[in-house]
């Protein structure tokens, strides 16, 4: 007997998407089936952000289109999971009587439990009363701030949620998938800036213990992947005090971060009973051999120690390439931010990673990347100006580049005016975008006669546009959605298996055109784009470098994307 077919839709950040695969695998373990079309699903999931308006708009629409769907097909069971989950509670049923489960994404260990009994219930609801089940959620809630929230004691902040993290499907993966894969170290956030709603919907910092995490990366070495991006919202603060663990069932538990301020030279906080972020670097590295690039977001400019830079310079396989949001280039603004550092500490620890890390002579640069946000509360001209400089002093290989839309939940929604018109926070997004395109070209063009190896993900999205093909080479597999874009994930069979962000199981291969070459894409270690040329007619076939590290040397370059020749 097969199970309920699924589909499954993400929306947001790397969080997210490892928040979906490892529901996938658990919901993959007892039965159920992924399909990419959502009119054949049984069920249908949202995992939403709550970080950006655009995100949350397509859920919206999503679930307001779903309206005449499911009065067609009053059996259909709609669930919407992650940050808008938590941060709207069950006020969302009241506005989508579609939505039949909720769950935060401090509850997703608890999403099997809660789909089951919403089935059974609309069961049952289509029995006693089928003319009005249609227009009636089964209401199947759990979010970390309801009632029936299992415990606050420190010990069970992560007891069966850190065996969701445990328990993931790992199984070897096909040889043509990608083979990256993102770990969790942490959850949560105690920062509380005044735009972001994460502390509120995902709860405190929470550091996994450091053995799990290993583990980990272990498994999914022996899966076949060859690249692991640790994950937190402050990746970097990551600790573990060992005497302070808790232990439940024989399972160790995750523990709650600590506010600290940290020493640029050494962690306040280290010692031989405590695994600092560094720590924890070089125990991968060293420990999991197999895993040939190891990378980390997001980091937190502040208490940034030289301790980890160090780490990274001394240990081959861990990436330079740091993720470190700035936010905005005015010291008042970051205040209003509650950022808690200023920009000139901003620019000291960039200063630091250079000095220590950035090795273009050598050939192992350093890239920055980050996220600004334009137009907050009361930003003024001068504010804007502040920020531009702050760009052009950083210099990164690209910046994410927001403009402010309140969020309800935080600080600034509900307490800071959302005083600058639309029209100038459209006009200050575009002339940064443009500014940091400049930025960009520069420092691609600057790579131009530089080898690298290359982790080639598939065709460049030239060729696939130039081959009318809308999945990933050489895989033809069941979808999800990412962000509303196609991204493959799961197989028709059981659970799906690990390439990471999210995962892969091949089903058919996707028949390549004839041709003299072929247009491949993949990443260097330092994040940066390269497209490259490979023959079609003997040797290799463009399906078999897919997950391969490739040399290559870099001819022409333009913007983020950079064009080379193997070598």
């Amino acid at each position: 007997m097969t199970g309920p077919r699924v589909h499954l839709e993400t929306f947001g950040c790397q969080m997210n998407e490892l928040d979906s695969e490892l529901v996938a695998g658990a919901l993959g373990a007892l039965g159920y089936r992924f399909v990419r079309d959502a009119g054949e699903a049984d069920v249908i999931l949202y995992n939403t952000c709550s970080v950006r308006e655009r995100a949350e708009q397509k859920v919206w629409s999503r679930l307001g289109m779903l309206k005449e769907t499911k009065a067609q097909r009053p059996d259909l069971v709609v669930g919407v999971l992650g940050c808008m989950a938590e941060r709207d509670g069950a006020t969302l049923m009241d506005r989508h009587p579609v939505v039949d489960v909720m769950c935060g994404p401090a509850e997703l260990d608890k999403l099997p439990a809660l789909i089951d009994n919403a089935v059974r219930t609309r069961r049952s609801m289509l029995d006693t009363d089928p003319a009005h089940a249609a227009g009636r959620s089964a209401r199947s809630v759990a979010l970390q701030g309801s009632a029936s929230r299992r415990s606050s004691t420190l010990g069970a902040i992560g007891d069966s949620l850190e065996m969701l993290d445990l328990s993931r499907a790992i199984s070897p993966i096909d040889a043509n998938a990608r083979k990256s894969a993102y770990v969790r170290i942490t959850r949560g956030c105690n920062k509380f800036c005044t735009y972001c709603v994460v502390p509120h919907t995902r709860g405190a910092e929470v550091h996994r213990p450091p053995d799990h995490i290993v583990d980990e990366c272990k498994r999914l070495a022996d899966a076949g992947v060859i690249e692991v991006t640790l994950l937190g919202q402050t990746v970097n603060h990551y600790r573990f005090e060992h005497g302070s663990a808790v232990t439940i069932d024989g399972v160790v538990q995750p523990q709650k971060g600590r506010t600290y301020k940290g020493s640029h030279h050494r962690d306040a906080f280290a010692g031989a009973q405590t695994t600092t972020f560094a720590d924890l670097l070089a125990r991968i590295h060293d420990e999991v051999p197999a895993i040939e690039r190891l990378r980390f977001v997001t980091s937190y400019p502040r208490d940034f120690g030289d301790d980890v830079l160090e780490v990274i310079r001394d240990h081959p396989r861990l990436c330079r390439y740091l993720h470190v949001p700035a936010q905005s280039g005015s010291d008042r603004m970051l205040k209003l931010m509650n950022r808690g550092y200023t920009v000139g500490e901003y620019y000291e620890f960039l200063d630091r990673a250079r000095a220590i890390l950035d090795q273009p002579e050598i050939g192992r640069p350093l890239m920055i990347s980050g996220d600004v946000i334009v137009g907050f509360c009361t930003e003024t001209d001068e504010d804007f100006e502040l920020t531009k400089q702050m760009l052009i002093r950083s210099r990164s290989k690209n910046q994410f580049i927001f403009k402010y839309s309140p969020r309800p939940g935080t600080h600034a929604y509900d307490k800071i005016a959302d005083d600058v018109p639309e029209s100038v926070k459209r006009a200050r997004n575009n002339e940064l975008l443009a500014l940091q395109s400049t930025i960009s070209d520069e420092i691609a063009r600057e790579q131009i006669g530089s080898t690298f190896g290359v982790l080639v993900e598939g065709l460049s999205r030239a060729e696939k546009k130039k081959r009318g093909i809308d999945v990933k080479p050489g895989t033809g597999m069941v979808d999800i959605t990412i962000g509303g874009r196609s991204s493959a994930f799961g197989g028709s069979q059981g659970a799906p298996s690990v390439s990471g962000g999210p995962t892969t199981t091949a089903l058919q291969p996707v028949a390549h055109a004839q041709g003299s070459s072929v247009q491949l894409s993949g990443r260097t270690d330092t994040d940066l784009i390269v497209h490259f040329e490979v023959p079609t007619a003997g040797g290799r076939a463009p399906d078999d470098w897919i997950g391969c590290i490739v040399p290559v040397r870099i001819t022409e370059a333009t913007g983020l994307s950079l064009f080379g020749e193997t070598v």
